[in-house]
């Protein structure tokens, strides 16, 4: 296994996250933005750049953090704006030598029930993204995120079902604030140990995200790893000990939430929280005795 992070909740700058990934000992970025944009998004003098001082520093990035299909976009919208992200990303991971991006499967239809998601048209979509990304020696991994997907471990299944080849990125704190629309109403949480368990063979990368829900505030509440309830300390332990090899890569969302402006903190806090994260999580894998 080796860990990485999404370094934008460390610092806003390249420069500040490949202190904090070398702060750790770590040699990778999931990157997703930098200076307030997506990597896929950097105009190409940003980019090379980013690239430079990557290439100048050793760091490597492992997976991006793309935004292609994701929460903010609707099944009932144009394809178009996934689709030329998708091919900026692609020459830019070749570049940087980067096989895995993050992906989704559109917004959840708020206003429809669950079965009633427009799945064909997703599963078309996915398909040729997956497609463009694999022709181009590239692995596309869904997030179990605020998508058709994350509506609960059979929606992904189906998801695999009809776009073959598909891999997944699980997120360990998504399931803790998310419903489960595969049970009926009024939708509990999910498990993220269930969901997991159900999935598990299909897993590529793994993102650590520890919180608590707070029914009676009606939010959520995140933790270091292992203090929340993602099942985090289960699910690594078992990874570990089916012979996962793949990246880790730490989601804090303590001190900065990329999908809430609402949860911002300092700069210097910010990075110091990510900082404690990372330091939290190596211990944890000590204790766990996971290598």
């Amino acid at each position: 296994m080796y860990l990485t992070g999404f370094a934008d909740e460390a610092a806003i700058d390249i420069d500040g996250q490949i202190r904090a990934t070398k702060q750790l000992g770590w040699e990778n970025i999931e990157s997703r933005n930098v200076n307030g944009k997506n990597i896929h998004d950097l105009t190409d003098e940003e980019f090379d750049i980013v690239y430079g001082k990557l290439q100048q520093a050793g760091i490597k990035i492992n997976c991006f953090g793309s935004a292609i299909a994701n929460w903010s976009k609707k099944i009932t919208e144009p394809f178009d704006s996934s689709l030329a992200e998708a091919k900026r990303a692609i020459p830019r991971m070749q570049r940087l030598g980067c096989k895995l991006i993050r992906i989704m499967s559109f917004a959840v239809l708020e206003d429809r029930n669950p079965d009633d998601q427009m799945e064909q048209e997703r599963f078309r979509r996915l398909r040729q993204l997956h497609k463009m990304f694999t022709n181009a020696g590239l692995i596309p991994v869904h997030e179990n995120c605020m998508n058709y997907g994350g509506m609960g471990c059979n929606y992904t299944l189906k998801l695999l079902e009809n776009v073959p080849g598909l891999k997944l990125v699980f997120d360990t704190g998504n399931p803790v604030f998310t419903d489960d629309r595969t049970k009926p109403k009024p939708y509990p949480k999910q498990s993220s140990w269930e969901f997991y368990t159900k999935i598990r063979k299909h897993i590529e990368y793994v993102h650590i995200k520890d919180a608590i829900w707070d029914t009676a505030a009606g939010n959520t509440k995140y933790t270091f790893p292992g203090d929340g309830n993602g099942d985090v300390k289960r699910i690594v332990k078992d990874l570990y000990d089916s012979g996962y090899n793949g990246g880790i890569s730490m989601e804090p969302h303590m001190a900065t939430v990329f999908h809430d402006e609402t949860i911002q903190s300092d700069e210097n806090v910010k990075y110091a929280n990510y900082i404690e994260y990372g330091q939290r999580f190596m211990k944890l894998l000590k204790e766990l005795k996971c290598g």
